[in-house]
């Protein structure tokens, strides 16, 4: 059984493509858990009980690693009648900011 280095260099792309889509999972299950605490805390409700992916870009952390940097959005309601958007931002694995456009409140 012979493999070649073109056989060799698929597999590890393969390999690269696949761990980068599990851990990408990862970030957005911990994006909505923050975002779904964030609402509890600010008294509104998570519409749809979902996050989109909106962006991504490499960026420095505050150590000068190169981490993810991803936005998510998300709509949310404070009063069950209109929807507002809001949105998360994360670098690596951690939370930078999460906003809430403005609302209502009931």
């Amino acid at each position: 059984m012979n493999i070649s280095l073109a056989d060799l260099c698929w597999v590890f792309v393969f390999i690269v493509v696949v761990t980068h889509l599990w851990n990408a999972q990862g970030v957005k299950q911990l994006a909505h858990s923050a975002v779904k605490k964030h609402c509890q805390e600010m008294d509104v409700q998570l519409l749809d009980e979902g996050i989109v992916l909106r962006g991504f870009w490499l960026k420095r952390d505050s150590r000068g690693n190169i981490r993810i940097w991803r936005s998510y959005h998300f709509e949310f309601s404070s009063t069950g009648d209109e929807r507002y958007q809001g949105s998360i931002v994360l670098l690596g694995r951690q939370v930078e900011a999460i906003h809430l456009q403005a609302h209502r409140l009931h």
